[in-house]
Parts: structure tokens; C-alpha cells; sequence
């Protein structure tokens, strides 16, 4: 059944200066919505922002979760019209368990669970009780294909909490139901962004050197479609084949499971 995900106005968006935040908020531009942009470099915010048309940006690290509760105060009271908040902001570290250095992996391993964690987490419940008195909000978090099949084995911690915000988004959406807050789950397959800039090989997530990578373009295609649909979980590219698998198997055992 199609669900009242795509009636927002304004979009406040982590991870909006590149790759595919920039993208979903151009569309969402274009779409008529309002957007601002976070992230944690202002140069590049600026001129994404001035690209792409976008109400306003402003500099946050997601991962840093002390700074969470006075940033939401100041672009709550300065923009008060956010319905929509979009968790797209993520980071993707290479770990080898036998090869790296103990304390190096532990300390970028925290970084990520804070970053892919933490930060949608606390964002999420602290605009709560600010999207309580939207008539039609939107918690939208952006996981991956590698939540429901951890194949990438280079990226453990990543795969972790992209399977954690998958887990998380579910459960959210069965305790807001019977309120205005709507849900929505992004997994996105290889996407050809810099989200591989920690590798050997930065590059290997391009349409030429690995078949089933999809462009940016290509996948917010696929994606605007399924979520104007009113699609709740879209997967795009080889994502759509594996969430549906995994949802007819799974997702439907979990309705079964909650119900009774």
C-alpha cells in the first residue's frame, strides 16, 4: 500500500555537499521542496548550496553527538518549516582485523559508529517532538545493499551499521504508525560516488570497473520513482532484487511477528 511519505516542504539533509545527498536534494529542489544542506566542509557546502539552489547549509559533524542538541535548537527556531529530515551522511573505512594497527582501527571504527550510528539516531529522536506538529513528516535513512548482504568484507564496521540503521528504520516506523511521522529506508547498491576514497583503489565503484555500480544520475532515478510511489524500503539497481528477496522472507515474518 502506497504511504503519505512525499508530502513534506522542507528537507534538512546530512552528507548534502556531494555525491548522493547533493543529488537527492537537486531533485527534491526540483521537485518544489525546500532544502538545506549539512555536512562537514562549509567550502564545499557553499558552492552545492549555490549550484543547486538550496535554501541554506550549514557546517555539522554528525558524528560529533555533542553538538547535535544546540545545532537542531539554532536551525529549528531559524527554520521552522523542516518536515523531512534525510540521514544520508555516512563514512565507509576499510578494516582488515588481522593486518591493521589495534588502537588505528578501533579509533576509525569508533569514528564510523558514531558517524553511521549515533548521529542518524540522535537526529532523528531529537526532531521528534519538532515534527509531532507537521501535519505530514518524513524520517528518510539512507543504508545500503550491504545491510542485508554483507558481501563488501573489507568494510565490517560499515556493513554493521548500515544492517543497524536497516533494523532501526523498521522498528522506527512500527512505533510512529499511528502518528504523522512516516518512515522511509534508501539502500543503495554501488553508487559511483567518493564514498571509496579510503581504498587502494578509490575508483572501484565506477560504472567501468565494476558492472553492477550504478551512476549517481541512474539511481536518484530509480529512486524518486519508487518514493513517489509511496515505496517505504526502496532498493535501487542489483539493492531493489536483494531488499525484495530480503523483505518477502524476513520483513514479511517480522509484520507476522509484531501482529500477534
Amino acid at each position: 500500500m502506497a504511504s503519505n511519505t512525499f508530502s513534506f516542504n522542507t528537507a534538512l539533509v546530512t552528507g548534502g555537499g556531494g555525491g548522493i545527498g547533493k543529488a537527492l536534494s537537486q531533485w527534491l529542489i526540483k521537485e518544489g521542496k525546500k532544502v538545506i544542506i549539512i555536512g562537514r566542509t562549509e567550502s564545499t557546502l557553499k558552492s552545492s548550496a549555490q549550484e543547486i539552489g538550496a535554501t541554506a547549509y550549514y557546517t555539522l559533524d554528525t558524528g560529533d553527538i555533542s553538538s547535535i542538541p544546540k545545532f537542531l535548537q539554532q536551525i529549528t527556531s531559524e527554520h521552522p518549516d523542516i518536515d523531512c529530515l534525510i540521514n544520508n551522511a555516512g563514512v565507509q573505512r576499510p578494516l582488515e582485523v588481522i593486518k591493521d594497527n589495534a588502537s588505528d582501527l578501533l579509533k576509525k571504527a569508533d569514528q564510523e559508529i558514531d558517524i553511521n550510528i549515533r548521529g542518524p539516531m540522535h537526529l532523528a529522536v531529537s526532531l521528534l517532538e519538532h515534527f509531532k506538529s507537521k501535519p505530514n513528516a518524513v524520517i528518510v535513512n539512507v543504508s545500503s545493499v550491504l545491510g542485508f548482504v554483507p558481501f563488501s568484507v573489507i568494510n565490517p564496521v560499515y556493513n554493521g551499521t548500515k544492517a543497524w540503521l536497516h533494523f532501526w528504520s523498521m522498528t522506527l516506523r512500527t512505533q510512529l504508525q499511528d502518528t504523522n511521522i512516516r518512515v522511509v529506508e534508501i539502500a543503495p547498491p554501488t553508487v559511483a560516488t567518493d564514498l571509496h576514497r579510503e581504498r587502494k583503489d578509490p575508483d572501484d565503484n565506477k560504472k567501468e570497473k565494476n558492472p553492477n555500480a550504478m551512476s549517481v544520475d541512474e539511481f536518484v532515478e530509480e529512486v524518486a520513482r519508487k518514493w513517489k510511489g509511496g515505496d517505504e524500503t526502496i532498493g535501487a539497481g542489483i539493492a531493489a532484487d536483494i531488499v525484495g528477496k530480503w523483505d518477502d522472507i524476513f520483513g514479511k515474518k517480522y509484520t507476522e511477528m509484531v501482529k500477534s
